[in-house]
């Protein structure tokens, strides 16, 4: 499905429950430069249980399905994030933000807190600035022998995340993560990588919402100690640092990313039955 947006078009996808004032909706956000489908698998088996709920999976303009636009910058960017949730959905939202996508949803809960009614970080961009990050190096912890005789150690030394390379891991990336790396227009990525720090606010204020903070010990392209430093102005977060865990944390630790996200989802469904 396609939606007009601040002067782009925007796919995305939808699983759950139609939409409808009373109907939970979490809007998921995807990292830069892939697409839906690095969220789509790793939520849809942790929200399995819970199909009451709504989930609207956004391409980013120019990534994806989603077609070039005249997007220039990360400011651009939200604001076609913000018309298309504006679109699609009615009311209160949730919402997941990965890697920029973290970025972005960080951007949402400070223009409309009362809206947006929890956040998970999941391995979410703190500082823009590459050269600022305070990431640890990339370290491979886990390298399996079958994988190495089915793919070769030039292709796993290429492997700049990954910080388990099973067979399992690998079989992930390949359908969750590189086709959206193919599918992205590469000058829509470079207009959008030369404006990548936005001007607007992120954490002008606490907020009160339930949130989750998820993060790997070995991601070496965002890291977890950049997020520490904005902990407190969520006084509501669980912040998860996780071994055995780099950027694609969900595939990685996929069944404490299950768990960690179901408890995100109870206190997001307590705190809104407490709100009425």
């Amino acid at each position: 499905m396609v939606v007009d947006a601040a002067g782009s078009r925007v796919h995305h996808v939808e699983r759950g429950a139609h939409a409808g004032p009373d109907v939970p909706t979490l809007v998921l956000l995807h990292g830069f430069p892939v697409d839906h489908r690095l969220l789509l698998t790793a939520f849809e088996g942790a929200l399995a249980s819970r199909p009451a709920w709504r989930r609207v999976y956004l391409d980013l303009p120019g990534m994806g399905a989603s077609p070039s636009s005249g997007v220039a910058s990360t400011d651009d960017v939200l604001a076609v994030v913000r018309a298309a949730i504006d679109r699609l959905v009615p009311g209160p939202y949730v919402v997941v933000g990965e890697s920029y996508g973290g970025y972005l949803a960080r951007g949402l809960v400070a223009a409309d807190p009362e809206r947006v009614r929890g956040v998970a970080l999941l391995c979410p961009l703190i500082v823009p600035e590459h050269a600022r990050r305070d990431v640890p190096p990339h370290r491979v912890l886990v390298r399996d022998a079958d994988l190495v005789r089915d793919v070769g150690e030039a292709a796993l030394d290429a492997d700049d995340v990954g910080v388990v390379q099973t067979p399992e891991t690998w079989r992930r990336t390949e359908a969750e993560v590189a086709p959206g790396l193919a599918a992205a227009d590469p000058d829509t990525v470079r207009r959008v990588a030369a404006g990548y720090a936005g001007s607007f606010p992120v954490e002008p204020r606490p907020y009160d919402g339930p949130t989750l903070f998820l993060l790997g010990r070995q991601d070496a392209v965002t890291g977890y100690r950049d997020a520490w430093r904005v902990i407190e102005h969520y006084p509501r977060a669980t912040f998860a640092v996780l071994d055995r865990a780099g950027h694609n944390l969900q595939i990685e630790q996929a069944a404490l990313f299950d768990a960690l996200v179901d408890e995100w989802l109870d206190r997001v469904e307590e705190a809104a039955a407490a709100h009425g």
